[in-house]
This record gives C-alpha cells, structure tokens and sequence, in this order.
C-alpha cells in the first residue's frame, strides 16, 4: 500500500511510499480528514515517495492550509523527487518542498 497511518498519542503518523497517484488520494483524504479532526500534529514522511501526482499534491497542500487554520502543527519529510516533483508542478508551498539554501 503507497499510504499508510500510524496514531500516536500527540500525533498522527501518515507515511506516503512509492508512486502515490489519484488511487491513493481517497486513502490519503481519510487519514488526513482524521487527523485534522483528532486536533494532533500531522506527521507526512514522504521520503519514500518515488512519485506523487498533482491530485495527492493538493490533497497534501489543502492539508497544510486546514492545519494551520486550525491551528495545528503539520511537519513533512519530503523525498528530494517529492519535492522537486512539487516545484515543478507550482507548488512552491507544498509541505517541505521549499528550496534548502
């Protein structure tokens, strides 16, 4: 499975692998949908991500706005394909994919 969540107790794990397309993207929406409404940090690690397709960017994006909305905290570990894959698509502000200076 390319999406899987891990509940913690001050957070919820959510672990993006391999290609993550618009398969995954109603997965991914559950798990962030209960993460947001748990009031937890949200945790992404997608470094293991090989390739993510717009639909889960905006998912993740959409995600990211929701959070701090609400006042959560959102942490990402992005894949450097992730990232750039992000960049390349126009999502300067998709969750840890900014340029590292």
């Amino acid at each position: 499975m390319s999406v899987t969540g891990e509940q913690h107790a001050t957070h919820l794990l959510i672990r993006l692998e391999n290609t993550v397309s618009f398969t995954s993207a109603d997965e991914l929406k559950k798990l962030l949908l209960e993460g947001l409404a748990s009031g937890k940090t949200l945790q992404l690690d997608l470094e293991r991500a090989e390739e993510i397709d717009v639909t889960v960017m905006q998912l993740l994006w959409a995600a990211e706005r929701e959070a701090a909305r609400a006042g959560l905290g959102l942490v990402s570990r992005v894949s450097e394909a992730a990232a750039a894959a992000a960049r390349e698509a126009g999502f300067e502000r998709f969750p840890g994919a900014a340029v590292q200076e």
